[in-house]
């Protein structure tokens, strides 16, 4: 059976590449990447509109062409549902799905403010209040979650969809010096030690830097 392939963007900058790519590794389908090159429409798009619906990332599996990076996660609990990557329980499985549709669809103050940029760091960065709105929303959404089931992940002991919605999140906080809640502190912290995440994050460090535009405004 022929490995499938997940077409991303720059994993310094592409949040939406790192919401399907994280999701295709903690479902365990092995698959190759076929990155794009920063020259490219579709990626010079999702860096610099920040659209949720574009065709990167995508992925090919067994004939299959999924683009969308909820409909990536739908597939992958479909074609692998012991990863866990909805929880079981009914109204968790719909909790999470709400919260993962929020970030989909919200917090476009929050994108357009703190683009993602693993490579850079802006301590005692100025959040406008705008921005600053979304990003109480999403630590009230972490809050509940890690109230509700337990933590160390939003939905209890695992990773899941959810979290790697909202792991592009985590890397801005990260990256423009967010002030956390020990709680929310803590979820950073679990979430950047994933080996999927420090993966990533080793491949980001090592890109060359190819997108101007994005470093312009700081």
């Amino acid at each position: 059976m022929a490995k499938a392939v997940l077409t991303i963007s720059s994993k310094n900058y592409g949040a939406w590449a790192l919401r399907g790519w994280l999701m295709t590794k903690l479902a365990g389908l092995e698959f190759s990447e076929h990155v794009i090159s920063a020259d490219d429409p579709a990626m010079r798009a999702e860096m610099l509109l920040l659209s949720s619906s574009m065709l990167v990332p995508s992925l090919l599996h067994n004939g299959v062409t999924v683009w969308d990076t909820l409909a990536i996660g739908e597939y992958l609990n479909e074609v692998k549902p012991k990863a866990g990557l909805l929880p079981a329980d009914i109204k968790a499985r719909a909790h999470c799905r709400a919260v993962s549709g929020e970030m989909h669809s919200a917090f476009a103050s929050m994108r357009g403010t703190l683009p993602m940029n693993i490579k850079a760091h802006f301590p005692h960065f100025k959040v406008w209040s705008r921005a600053q709105a979304d990003i109480d929303r999403v630590l009230a959404i972490w809050q509940d979650c890690l109230e509700t089931y337990g933590g160390p992940f939003l939905f209890g002991k695992q990773p899941c969809i959810a979290d790697a919605m909202y792991a592009p999140v985590v890397t801005r906080f990260m990256t423009y010096d967010v002030q956390l809640s020990p709680a929310a502190a803590a979820y950073c912290q679990q979430m950047m030690a994933l080996p999927a995440m420090q993966e990533w994050v080793s491949a980001a460090k090592s890109e060359p830097d190819e997108i101007d535009e994005l470093d312009a405004e700081f």
